[in-house]
Formats: structure tokens, C-alpha cells, sequence
């Protein structure tokens, strides 16, 4: 069935994309709040642009389910960077301009870097859920990670400061892939008991976490910075999750490694570039203001 998930994982990027370029053009409307302000979250939700933005956000996390239970997350989480070519040029339009010429080349950079990763890589599936330890790993590696993040943060600015967020709410989404998947098995095995499952809640919390943070991401500098950020760091996660915790194998000597090696640093070039272009915030010329329409 992987044929299958590949088609649901780009028909989830293409979601996640249309959703990104709304929710950042309501949320770079707003005055600078402190990371996690739920007053953030509330004026968002007066915002049309951005609860309009939530609707291919929620169809593409329902397609990235079904893909996940098809697929292995070393193959679906990847995917869903291709989004990113259509999330830039749809900030642009909705700015009326072009795309600034430093974001294409970094998204470019990431694109091509992740997706020869993947080719050569050649994903293959392993167990179906982690083991106790496994998830006490994870939680903790991914809670260190994200802690360093909103540490450093709190002193950038920018699109420096887009970037952090963006790595930190990655790894949110990351957690909410891993979590997704196993529940989602769990759900097609017995969908009554799932509701009572712990997997369920830990989503929920994760996925809150995750959008939260993503609104603050996207008030600091262009769209491409915390985006680059989101949809590559998101699949890595997920990758080093899915080889370590879901025993999911990849291909990672030999020959192989001639691609891999400059595939990453790609990728790597491509964050820098997004994080580093110069600019106000709002990369598009428009200033914060108190009106909740769009």
C-alpha cells in the first residue's frame, strides 16, 4: 500500500501548505506576544483568515493519518515537505508580490536535499508501536530539544527568532505524527477502546502545544523561515523516531552515502539561508493591527 500513502501524504502537504500561508497572514497581523500567550490563541480565533486557515489543516492531519497507517514514518513525515513549494509562492500571492528570491532558493535547497535523502534512503516499515521505554526516550529527547529552542528564542530576533520557533514546533508536530500513527492502529484494530487510549490525550496536548507555538513562529519575519524550519525539522524527527523507536530501517552506507552526505547539508543550507534573510516582520510590509477582520 505504499503507492497509496505517498498519494495521501502529498495530498496532506498540499493542505498543510494552503493552511500555513492563511494562518501566518492572520498571525503576523497581530501585536508580538510571549511564546505560549493564550491571549495569541484567542484574538486568532476573531481572525476569518486564520480559523479558514484551520479547514485544510484539519482535512491534511486526516489524510496524514491515513497515510501513516499505510505507510512507515520514514516515508510519509518526509513527504510533506513538498508542500513548502506551494506555501511560499501562496504568501506571495496573497501579499500581491513576488517571491522574495533568497526564500525560493532555501526552500529549494531543503526540498532537493530531503528528497534525494528519501530516494536513496529507501524507507522500509518495522514494529507497529514503541516500547514503554521508547516513548520515555523520545519524550525526553524531544523535551530538551524544544526547551533549547524557546531558550534561545527568548533573545533573537526576527527571522532568527521564526526560525527557533519553528525547529521547536517541528518537534511538536513530529510528536504528533508518532503519536498519530500508533493511535491510528489503534483505532482500525478497536475503535471503541482507542477513545479511552492514552495516545488520544497525549495528541490532543502535543497538537495544542504544537499550534500555539506555531502561531508565535509565524509572527517573527517571513513566511519562509519558521516554515522551512517546521516542514523540514517535522520529517527528520519523525525519521530518527521512526529508525530508533519504531525500529523502521533505511539504507545509510556504502555508495549511498555520496548523496546522503551533501543531501543534508543541503538541507542544512537551506535552514540557514531562510534564517538569515534579512527583513521586518511580516516579510511583506504589513504592520500588526488591532482589527480582527481580515
Amino acid at each position: 500500500m505504499t503507492p497509496l500513502a505517498i498519494l495521501l501524504a502529498l495530498c496532506a502537504a498540499a493542505c498543510f501548505a494552503l493552511g500555513a500561508a492563511l494562518q501566518q497572514r492572520a498571525a503576523r497581523r497581530e501585536p508580538p506576544h510571549h511564546t505560549f500567550d493564550p491571549r495569541l490563541f484567542m484574538r486568532l480565533l476573531r481572525r476569518p483568515t486564520w480559523l479558514l486557515g484551520k479547514l485544510p489543516d484539519i482535512t491534511g492531519t486526516l489524510l496524514q493519518a491515513v497515510a501513516l497507517r499505510y505507510g512507515p514514518l520514514t516515508l510519509v513525515q518526509p513527504l510533506l515537505i513538498s508542500g513548502m513549494f506551494l506555501a511560499i509562492p501562496l504568501e506571495a500571492a496573497l501579499d500581491r508580490r513576488r517571491p522574495h528570491p533568497r526564500d525560493v532558493i532555501a526552500v529549494t535547497a531543503c526540498v532537493i536535499g530531503l528528497g534525494a535523502f528519501l530516494i536513496v534512503a529507501r524507507p522500509r516499515p518495522g514494529v507497529p508501536e514503541p516500547s514503554v521505554m521508547a516513548w520515555v526516550g523520545v519524550g525526553l529527547a524531544s523535551g530538551a530539544v524544544v526547551v533549547i529552542c524557546l531558550a534561545l528564542a527568548h533573545r533573537a530576533t526576527s527571522a532568527l527568532r521564526g526560525t527557533l520557533l519553528g525547529v521547536a514546533t517541528g518537534i511538536f508536530y513530529s510528536g504528533v505524527a508518532v503519536l498519530l500513527k500508533a493511535f491510528t492502529g489503534r483505532v482500525f484494530a478497536d475503535p471503541f477502546s482507542a477513545l479511552t487510549d492514552w495516545h488520544l490525550y497525549a495528541l490532543v496536548l502535543v497538537g495544542l502545544g504544537g499550534v500555539m507555538l506555531n502561531q508565535n513562529a509565524f509572527q517573527n519575519g517571513p513566511l519562509a523561515a519558521p516554515l522551512t524550519a517546521i516542514t523540514l525539522v517535522d520529517p527528520v524527527a519523525s525519521v530518527v523516531i521512526g529508525v530508533t523507536a519504531f525500529h523502521e530501517t533505511l539504507s545509510i552506507s556504502g555508495l549511498r552515502l555520496l548523496i546522503e552526505v551533501p543531501a543534508v547539508l543541503a538541507m542544512i543550507f537551506g535552514i540557514w539561508l531562510a534564517s538569515t534573510r534579512p527583513g521586518g516582520r511580516g516579510g511583506g510590509g504589513e504592520k500588526p493591527g488591532p482589527n480582527p477582520d481580515d
